[in-house]
């Protein structure tokens, strides 16, 4: 590898101080990096005045890699961007779970390793999302964790018809439902009852959250079908589609909500060979 791009969470890596730590490994290992911003932060935020930023899309363009410095959330935001370019990611977890972060904070010194192709590379299948009210499509987005829709704050449910390839699959009412692959069965769909999938396989998880139904369950389908999701009667209440966690769609009834196989592949770069299920059983533990 030649150049690495890092983008730090300032929120949770302060001053940047485990960016800086990984600068300077991979400088004396031979790797150029840059320091970008995977989003915008807070004005009131002051940043390290000795660090120079750059912009993230551009940077991209010739690297090589991409270390995420955060959570899974931070994961996720950041790899938006490489993912389309096809840039392999590795995540440095600075946050709490953090299933899809290779290294730990402390285990920095692993990333010599880079420099000598000491690794290997991964890749998980994304879903692709659209969203359309009366015909017309609002919204259109590719997810490497889930797509969700939920209803709003008010605490009265939402009635949702999902269908597969265009077959109905179930009819309910409750306070959503999430469209998953097997990345983010270890998020969201979890906490709502879902099964833990192996994340390189190929499968779409639907998991209704909180049905007010005893026959709708979770449901796991080939990554090569269609999943529909139309909002049925919700009245004065809201529903809002949500992807990877980003901000909130507002939809209505009569709106319908597609979610099929991306063309795209997450990277994800992999310095040791620990077993998905030894990960689960520490994160857990």
């Amino acid at each position: 590898m030649k150049k690495i791009v890092m983008t730090p969470n300032p929120y949770r890596d302060r001053n940047f101080r485990f960016a800086n730590m990984a600068e300077k490994i991979l400088h004396e290992a031979g790797i150029e990096t840059r320091i970008c911003l995977a989003f915008d932060v807070d004005k009131s935020f002051e940043l390290p005045s000795d660090v120079v930023l750059h912009d993230l899309t551009e940077e991209l363009r010739d690297a090589d890699l991409l270390i995420c410095f955060g959570g899974d959330g931070t994961i996720l935001h950041a790899s938006k961007a490489a993912t389309r370019l096809g840039v392999p990611i590795l995540g440095v977890n600075i946050g709490t779970m953090g299933f899809m972060a290779e290294l730990e904070s402390g285990d920095l010194k692993e990333l010599s390793r880079l420099a000598t192709g000491d690794y290997t590379v991964e890749e998980r299948m994304m879903l692709h999302v659209r969203a359309e009210h009366e015909g017309h499509v609002i919204l259109e987005e590719d997810a490497l964790n889930d797509a969700v829709i939920t209803k709003g704050a008010v605490a009265r449910i939402i009635q949702l018809g999902v269908s597969c390839d265009n077959v109905e699959m179930m009819s309910f009412g409750g306070d959503g439902v999430i469209v998953c692959t097997p990345t983010g069965s270890t998020a969201y769909s979890m906490s709502a009852g879902g099964p833990i999938v192996e994340p390189t396989a190929q499968n779409i998880i639907i998991t209704p959250i909180c049905a007010h139904d005893m026959r709708t369950k979770t449901v796991v389908t080939s990554a090569q079908r269609s999943i529909g999701v139309e909002i049925g009667r919700i009245g004065r209440k809201s529903a809002f589609l949500s992807v990877d966690g980003g901000r909130a769609l507002r939809l209505n009834t009569g709106d319908k909500v597609t979610i099929t196989n991306s063309p795209y592949l997450t990277k994800l770069v992999h310095l040791s060979d620990r077993s998905f299920f030894e990960i689960v059983k520490n994160k857990f533990k």
